[in-house]
């Protein structure tokens, strides 16, 4: 069980009083509350809930949904501490790649072409929510060749709801050195050598080292650094900057011309409202206070 305490302040006397943590008193009531604000709590934009797999598989996936990168997404939930709840995810998750179109004909009626068109096949994920995992899970997840995130949740008194990343891992190695080599993610910074490469390495090794669970998602545009949800996506360089895009909010940030800005609402590729301009490693080190916001944030 998680070693986190929530306290209530009291202003009248100065006192604190512990906001003790408990389970739901059913699994549905975690499902229910986590579909409702997925894209909040998990940065997944949901698309069904209780999902047949058809006769022949005989079972029903509790949640599915669409990440901030456009990976497919399982979500499970177990109200206590369940063993198999990730072998149940690892058979939805089998079976939702052997059924790629009836996916994407799911996220067409629900979020539109587009969304359709860009489904990430190389990066599906398993999320499941538990009210605890034991040490043969964690270890168990690390074994496997796909993304899986073991999430515990904990309600605080009445109006307080907590998720703590136990595990998250990503894939397996040899599939993400494949879409590098493939060209994928920040691999195009590679081709235009020079200051820029460098830095942009320098960037992968500052976002990579915020914390334990930092995993990268490659895609076309953009390279993504996730924890439960993105905090970070780096581009490849243009001829003299390098731009990141973070998941601070810019409304809490003084913003300098010409290394911050604020682009919500504007197009851009990856994820994020904050954007950083990198030159040198000297912006890098301006920009650590910023790359710590967000990802406590996420």
């Amino acid at each position: 069980m998680s070693g986190l305490k929530l306290f209530r302040t009291d202003t009248t006397n100065g006192g604190m009083t512990e906001v003790m943590p408990r389970l739901a008193e059913i699994e549905a009531d975690v499902q229910g509350l986590v579909e409702t604000h997925m894209e909040t709590l998990l940065g997944v934009r949901f698309l069904a809930s209780e999902y047949s797999t058809g006769p022949v598989h005989g079972g029903r996936i509790d949640s599915l949904g669409l990440d901030e990168n456009g990976s497919p997404v399982i979500v499970e939930y177990k109200r206590g501490t369940d063993a198999g709840v990730i072998n149940q995810g690892l058979f939805y998750l089998a079976w939702l790649m052997d059924h790629r179109a009836e996916f994407e004909h799911l996220v067409r009626d629900r979020l539109g072409g587009t969304a359709a068109s860009q489904v990430l096949w190389s990066g599906p994920r398993l999320i499941c929510i538990a009210g605890d995992f034991t040490r043969y899970d964690v270890h168990a997840v690390r074994e496997h060749r796909r993304s899986i995130d073991l999430v515990r949740y904990r309600y605080f008194g009445s109006d307080h709801f907590g998720l703590e990343t136990v595990a998250s891992v990503t894939g397996h190695p040899a599939l993400v050195e494949r879409a590098r080599r493939r060209g994928a993610g920040v691999s195009p910074v590679r081709k235009q050598g020079g200051q820029m490469v460098e830095l942009a390495d320098a960037v992968d090794e500052v976002l990579v080292g915020l914390g334990d669970g930092v995993t990268r998602v490659q895609r076309k545009q953009y390279r993504a650094y996730r924890r439960l949800r993105n905090f970070a996506s780096l581009c490849p360089p243009q001829q003299t900057k390098l731009l990141v895009y973070l998941k601070a909010d810019p409304k809490e940030v003084d913003l300098v011309p010409g290394f911050t800005r604020d682009v919500t609402g504007l197009g851009h590729h990856g994820t994020g409202d904050l954007e950083l301009q990198l030159r040198t490693e000297r912006d890098l080190e301006r920009a650590g206070d910023l790359l710590r916001l967000s990802y406590a944030a996420a």
